[in-house]
């Protein structure tokens, strides 16, 4: 992929984040950037393509960030360790696991136009089999490890969709009071 189609596709998520899908103008990203709609045309096929090669990069980059994370503890480590890490990661000027307007950008432009719907969908369920995953160690069945990674899943997109929507750090704030409820072992879920 060459620099200047990654720097169309980077400006674009922003514009996403600042001013939904409305401000995904060429002519206007083209501006920010400093380059021609030529260039655009050159590495893309229309709005269209512009459009899918947008959602596909975010989707693509929201899912690697989420697995690229739990990797990074480690297979040995314990739910509330990944837990743990995943929780410093949401801070203040960060976009690596909480970008609240881009996250809203996008579930608004999902209630009408039906690829971004599938793109949400898809999006939704690759966190939440994340998450899964990792409750899965620690708890006796597919659906409870399911309906574990939904507490925090929802408390995420809650704290997006509100307004103004939740602070970052006030959010790491919120998942560490629940760090005491995930499991150290497999059993203490039973137990507690």
């Amino acid at each position: 992929m060459s620099a200047a189609r990654d720097r169309w596709l980077d400006e674009g998520l922003k514009v996403l984040g600042e001013d939904g899908a409305a401000g995904l103008r060429i002519d206007r990203i083209a501006a920010r950037l400093n380059l021609s709609k030529g260039s655009f045309h050159h590495h893309f096929d229309g709005a269209e393509g512009y459009k899918k090669e947008l959602l596909a990069r975010f989707e693509r980059l929201s899912i690697e960030t989420l697995e690229t994370a739990i990797a990074e503890v480690g297979e040995s480590a314990d739910a509330r360790a990944v837990f743990a890490q995943l929780t410093k990661l949401i801070r203040p000027g960060s976009t690596a696991l909480y970008y609240p307007r881009l996250d809203v950008a996008l579930r608004a432009w999902a209630t009408w136009d039906p690829e971004v719907r599938a793109v949400q969908s898809r999006l939704d369920e690759a966190r939440l089999s994340a998450l899964q995953q990792v409750w899965r160690s620690v708890v006796d069945s597919d659906e409870e490890a399911r309906t574990a990674a939904l507490l925090p899943y929802l408390l995420a997109v809650g704290a997006t969709v509100v307004f103004p929507p939740i602070a970052a750090d006030q959010l790491r704030g919120l998942y560490e009071r629940l760090l005491p409820l995930v499991p150290d072992h497999p059993g203490d879920a039973r137990q507690g």
